[in-house]
């Protein structure tokens, strides 16, 4: 028997609604998902966290409080990105302890760790800390396709990450190009091979994450991710209703079924209601073109999303097309946050501006290896235009943070350590939302426009400079 990881309250409306599901839509329904059964949910971290404060004007953390008080039985989850944690950027490892310890605190159960290039080395304080802390880890290979990723690069990911005593091997298939063939011999591999259990985890872009899971299953498969309908398919995970019946019956979990269905009733109309302005039908169409170009949910939806605000969505087909092109540039990043924005914004700034006429800091970054070592090698004049400038950081520690809201007045000595965490990964648009906080501001579910030469990606925005030629 296959067991089901939900991801209704994270993946799901970041893949279709860019992440803008408000916490007052979940919480009506979130006991009812406590009794469906699932294995865990996954309710916080990847871009929730940002979108919380940048966006919707919510405290991050209180969600997770909210839904934690709410949800009893069922494990809650998060995806954190290694070095990252829910931002775009490495921070000090003092902060990345202290979060984690302060999630686990607050309700997280498991944490589904990964790094946008696969490199493990990103991963592993993240790791070990969450073991200190009693928790769950599910280390994740991050699926993509190009000429370096063979099923032996992911089996020696798969060794390094045993070698940090993961509970659990996620596949992350962030853009549904896991064929169901791969993910058979991918996972009765890693079954064969190391004894671990394993998690699927894919999108429906393409059109074959039912069939992935089927495969999946068949090889051995110890979790998949799904989400319930209507807020699935398209850029999103599969619907659970329709994945329990594709299922053989002995593979079939042991789901309250009418419970599905009273939260499928809840999405339905809150999405007619709310959130209808939001969804594009490009997010929820089949679209077999994503294995040429490689675009996983949540890029694609902001994607859309950011090119309508720019008054640029005629030129989405560009963009998609220059992504491949710029991954091999950089050294074939999987596509998945940061590696998704960097790679994702320098395609738009491509298509509009002409190639690499203009860069992020992120991008400039990533070439002088602040992020990582990628898979392959990177385009060389590329690294030769930005070696001399440097990046500069700012990495401040928690004791910085915390001096610094005591003396803007946001905090009181040893006040609220999830404030000064916020404050650690996000300064200026955590500003913002202690301003708004105070002020008894809320935000709207639709995304703001974008501004003259900003861009937003995945939920972040981005300040572009020119570089000269």
């Amino acid at each position: 028997m296959v067991q089901i990881i939900d991801t209704t309250f994270r993946d799901a409306h970041q893949s279709l609604l860019a992440t803008r599901l408000k916490t007052e839509d979940m919480l009506p329904i979130a006991e009812d998902m406590d009794k469906i059964g699932f294995y865990s949910m996954e309710v916080w971290g990847g871009a929730t966290f940002d979108v919380c404060i940048r966006y919707l004007k919510e405290d991050p953390w209180e969600r997770l409080k909210d839904l934690r008080e709410r949800i009893r039985k069922t494990k809650l989850q998060m995806l954190l990105r290694g070095k990252n944690l829910v931002g775009y950027k490495h921070y000090p490892d003092e902060v990345i302890v202290k979060f984690i310890e302060k999630a686990y605190e607050n309700g997280i159960d498991i944490f589904r760790i990964f790094d946008a290039l696969n490199d493990v080395r990103n991963m592993e304080l993240a790791i070990k800390t969450v073991k200190s802390v009693g928790a769950e880890v599910q280390g994740v290979i991050a699926y993509t396709t190009g000429p370096v990723f063979t099923l032996e690069y992911y089996l020696q990911k798969v060794e390094e990450l045993i070698g940090l005593d993961v509970d659990v091997i996620t596949i992350k298939d962030m853009a549904g190009l896991l064929t169901p063939q791969m993910a058979y011999d991918l996972v009765r591999e890693i079954k064969l091979s190391y004894g671990v259990p394993v998690n699927v985890h894919t999108h429906s872009t393409t059109g074959m994450a039912v069939a992935t899971y089927l495969k999946a299953v068949e090889a051995g498969a110890d979790f998949i991710d799904t989400s319930i309908s209507p807020l699935a398919f398209g850029t999103a995970q599969p619907g659970i209703q329709t994945i329990y019946h594709a299922l053989p019956e002995k593979d079939r979990p042991n789901l309250n079924l009418d419970a599905i269905r009273s939260v499928s009733k809840y999405l339905e109309k809150i999405l007619e209601e709310k959130y209808s302005c939001l969804l594009s039908k490009k997010v929820l169409q089949v679209n077999p073109e994503v294995l040429t170009y490689q675009v996983p949910g949540g890029m694609m939806s902001n994607l859309i999303a950011q090119l309508r605000e720019m008054n640029a969505l005629d030129r989405l087909n560009e963009v998609l097309e220059e992504i491949p092109r710029v991954r091999e540039d950089l050294g074939w990043p999987p596509l998945v946050t940061p590696a998704s924005q960097i790679v994702g914004t320098q395609a738009v700034l491509n298509v509009l501006f002409g190639r690499y006429r203009m860069l992020t800091k992120e991008v400039k970054a990533y070439l002088l290896g602040k992020y990582g070592k990628p898979p392959a090698r990177i385009k060389e004049d590329l690294v030769g235009r930005v070696k001399d400038e440097g990046v500069r950081e700012e990495n401040k520690g928690i004791e910085e943070c915390r001096k610094e809201l005591i003396e803007m007045g946001f905090i009181r000595e040893s006040e609220c350590e999830e404030d000064v965490l916020t404050y650690c990964l996000f300064p200026q648009v955590a500003i913002e939302f202690f301003k708004a906080r105070r002020k008894g501001i809320n935000g709207n579910a639709i995304p703001r426009e974008a501004k003259k030469f900003k861009l937003f990606i995945n939920g972040v925005e981005f300040d572009v400079g020119i570089l000269e030629q």
